[in-house]
């Protein structure tokens, strides 16, 4: 199983960014997928997950700022934030999941997101 992110980068506070995730190794139309993030010095913590049939789940940490989609006929998953704060900067992570996305199946490598303060 491979999840691979890309789209990472440094972006102004204000800004938006598009993170991508390709997964390969599983069957990608059956699975529940969700985003993660870790900032420095702070636990990794869930950001919302999207079913298999596209329902969305999203936790507080970036509510109404973030935007999670899926293509299934490309194995691809995105995150799409919006007004990003310094405070968002952190090491972002798709998965594979199982439920709403508390129990994860499979780690991406993670792609580094800086918003410089």
């Amino acid at each position: 199983v491979q999840l691979v992110e890309s789209g990472g980068g440094h972006v102004q506070a204000g800004g938006s960014l598009r993170l991508s995730c390709a997964a390969s190794g599983i069957i990608f139309k059956f699975t529940n997928m969700a985003w993660y993030r870790q900032a420095p010095g702070k636990q990794r913590e869930l950001l919302g997950a999207i079913a298999t049939e596209g329902t969305t789940f999203y936790t507080d940490s970036m509510k109404g700022r973030l935007t999670i989609s899926r293509d299934n006929a490309k194995n691809m998953v995105y995150l799409q934030m919006n007004s990003l704060k310094s405070e968002d900067t952190a090491v972002y992570y798709c998965a594979a999941v199982s439920g709403a996305g508390d129990v994860v199946d499979y780690w991406g490598q993670g792609t580094q997101v800086t918003v410089p303060s």
